[in-house]
């Protein structure tokens, strides 16, 4: 199958990687058609992202706002919207992009860094991420 004909999703993930790691997993074994790439805002962040399966994978401020532009789902924890996040990795430049992006966010409510989601209650992140997946199923159907 043609990438153009494939639905591409950007997972975005900063730190050590480990939430990126488990969204490129899991979402490659529910939707092995799917184009994935994925971007750190760091080095180690992107490895572990593509020792999770990712097709692609980049690194840092200019690979997030590229890529933000072809994507059609973007996937990551809230703080990709939130300039200076994740202890400062997210750009002001890089939140735009996200923010500013046509594609779907479906962002993952981490309470950390600085950012406390409302009203969220603690789950596991194994629990975010199955429904992380449930809601990338949901807006392919719609």
């Amino acid at each position: 199958m043609k990438r153009e004909e494939r639905q591409h999703i950007l997972i975005i993930d900063g730190q050590g990687g480990k939430i990126g790691k488990q969204l490129v997993e899991a979402v490659r074994e529910a939707l092995p058609e799917a184009w994935i790439t994925a971007v750190g805002t760091n080095s180690i962040a992107t490895a572990c992202m593509v020792k999770a399966g990712a097709e692609h994978a980049a690194t840092g401020e200019n690979a997030v706002i590229v890529c933000c532009r072809t994507a059609d789902i973007i996937i990551g924890p809230i703080g990709i919207v939130i300039a200076d996040s994740l202890l400062g990795e997210v750009t002001p430049a890089m939140a735009a992009a996200v923010g500013q992006s046509r594609a779907k966010k479906i962002l993952i409510p981490i309470n950390k860094c600085g950012n406390i989601i409302v009203g969220m209650p603690e789950v596991s992140v194994t629990t975010m991420i199955q429904k992380t997946l449930e809601t990338i199923k949901n807006v392919l159907e719609a």
